[in-house]
């Protein structure tokens, strides 16, 4: 699982947008951490709020929404697709990526390398969704990167006893879009499905879902601060920067970025969720769009 990469380009120019796609507005913390990065890059999100969560469908399921969200993004002419939700990385990357025709990267492994990187004594857990975690696609990409640290010498003292243990946390997304992050009821909760992970030692937590992150410091607070949090957003966006690079697809043009969204849900709603998402500015002129017609 990884993003296609050639030679790197700094001499091309490209200002088509960044197309990000999302089961609803968790990915809003992936798309925060790319305007960060790359200030001149235009984005068009989609967010799939009609349809949320993807985390409670089939694989089936979850492969047809991402590729007809995909379709839809390459209809606004972007030059890269970004899967920000871990479920439909884990079940639907190979899938758009073998239909988009432009680079896609998902989520999924720049968290597992960071984790891989950070840890101390080789006991990582995996916090996601119940579908995330069923496929087991972020546990294998855990070992895939520990694997290939162990081949380069990096790491090597606390990889070769790699444990990894996963919990699917499957009312997280509903806490996080209620605004409920460091209530009694979140912190039950998490308490709840991290207990085993507590019980185990676990000294470093992959945030496995693009929600997670604003329920970070009540996950802190249960798990309590000797363990590091993985918010893979910021290796996201490192991902996207060095694809855009490899490709020439920056946007070296000096012309004014465009930050565009649509939802297929109420378009007030949605904004009125996104803007604590994306850390204060609510957007505005959301557009509601149904993907079901790119069949």
């Amino acid at each position: 699982m990884t993003a296609d990469i050639t030679e790197m380009d700094l001499s091309a120019s490209d200002n088509r947008p960044i197309g990000v796609f999302d089961s609803g507005i968790g990915g809003l913390t992936v798309l925060k951490e790319i305007w960060k990065a790359l200030p001149n890059e235009s984005t068009v999100y989609f967010g799939d709020n009609g349809r949320t969560p993807y985390g409670t469908k089939s694989h089936e399921t979850i492969v047809n929404y991402s590729l007809q969200n995909m379709r839809f993004l390459k209809k606004q002419d972007v030059k890269m697709i970004v899967i920000a939700c871990n479920t439909a990385s884990a079940h639907a990357f190979d899938a758009v990526r073998a239909e988009a025709g432009v680079p896609v990267v998902e989520v999924i492994t720049p968290g597992a390398r960071e984790a891989v990187a950070t840890t101390s004594t080789g006991r990582i857990g995996i916090a996601a969704t119940r579908a995330t975690v069923v496929s087991g696609i972020y546990k294998t990409a855990v070992e895939t990167q520990a694997l290939r640290f162990l081949e380069e010498n990096r790491n090597t003292g606390a990889l070769k006893n790699l444990y990894v243990e996963q919990a699917a946390c499957p009312i997280f997304v509903s806490l996080a879009e209620e605004g409920w992050w460091d209530n009694e009821i979140t912190y039950l909760a998490a308490e709840e499905y991290l207990k085993d992970m507590k019980r185990h030692n676990i000294d470093t937590l992959i945030l496995g879902c693009t929600h997670y992150p604003l329920l970070a410091g009540t996950m802190s607070d249960v798990m309590g601060t000797a363990v590091t949090l993985i918010n893979a957003g910021a290796s996201v966006a490192q991902t996207v920067t060095e694809v855009l690079d490899r490709k020439g697809l920056r946007n070296r043009s000096g012309l004014v970025p465009e930050q565009i969204f649509y939802t297929s849900d109420d378009p007030e709603m949605f904004e009125n969720l996104a803007s604590s998402f994306l850390g204060g500015g609510r957007p505005s002129g959301t557009r509601r769009i149904n993907t079901e017609i790119y069949i």
